[in-house]
């Protein structure tokens, strides 16, 4: 149940759909005897799509996500293992063009090839099943036809094929790791996501280092007006997405902290 109304209540708790629907409500409005109400709502959630367009409201948003955990510091040594999570293949794409499809998060995949020859001992686990509804085949299924294309040997990797969410990344993870006390095991997933996955795999009983990738925003922010507000809406939704996993994943109980922190 809480996958299903995940993967749909959560859809329409991002702001550009919240300020769509009100301004469908205000249109709808403006053919009864609420007019005027109507002609207002409709004029504010016009005004506020642009505002979130334009103004660096998503910068905000997904920076205070991102620079939660620092960069990860090779310096300690190797690590005894690797987690990599999926959310960077898409599976409808692969199965349609017959090759692997990377829409987004393409550094998740990149870190694997990098850690691997960094690594040569270390144990690497690729978690990914199907997030999407209706359900497919598993995503990090087509890993392997990507590791080939990077030289990685396909007995490297081992793939977690369970997961649909970061609970489920987490659970599964760690029953094909079985961490013992004192390893070191590295989580790799985009910056903006790395607070709710620490927190899952913490609350899990596996304990990791942060390997953000995929970073979206720079590390000063400034004020500056965009001139793409249809971007500036879709980092708004990225990042009001995150947010609101991590509100819902601590009220559940799948997390260890409503904002885990290094």
């Amino acid at each position: 149940m809480f996958f299903v109304l995940s993967k749909t209540v959560a859809v329409l708790l991002v702001p550009s759909n919240i300020l769509i629907l009100a301004g469908l409500i205000g249109l709808a409005l403006m053919a009864t005897r609420w007019r005027r109400a109507g002609f207002r709502l409709a004029v504010a959630s016009l005004a506020l799509l642009l505002a979130i367009g334009i103004l660096p409201v998503s910068h905000l948003l997904t920076s205070a996500l991102e620079n939660r955990f620092p960069a990860w510091d090779a310096s300690r040594g190797a690590p005894d293992g690797i987690v990599v999570l999926g959310g960077a293949i898409s599976s409808r794409l692969s199965m349609d063009r017959g090759a692997p499809q990377i829409p987004g998060a393409a550094g998740r995949i990149i870190a694997i090839a990098k850690l691997a020859r960094e690594f040569p001992k270390t144990r690497i686990i690729y978690s990914g099943g199907n997030s999407s509804l209706p359900g497919g085949p598993p995503e990090a299924g087509f890993i392997y036809a990507l590791l080939d294309d990077f030289g990685v040997p396909r007995e490297r990797v081992v793939l977690e094929l369970r997961s649909r969410n970061t609970a489920e990344n987490a659970l599964y993870s760690k029953q094909i790791a079985d961490p013992k006390p004192g390893e070191r095991w590295l989580l790799v997933t985009s910056a903006i996501h790395i607070p709710r996955a620490v927190g899952c795999f913490r609350r899990a009983g596996f304990p990791v280092e942060a390997y953000p990738v995929d970073w979206k925003t720079v590390k000063k922010i400034r004020f500056t007006l965009s001139l793409a507000p249809l971007d500036g809406l879709k980092g708004a939704d990225d990042a009001m997405h995150e947010w609101v996993g991590l509100l819902t994943y601590r009220l559940t109980g799948r997390t260890s902290a409503f904002l885990p922190a290094p």
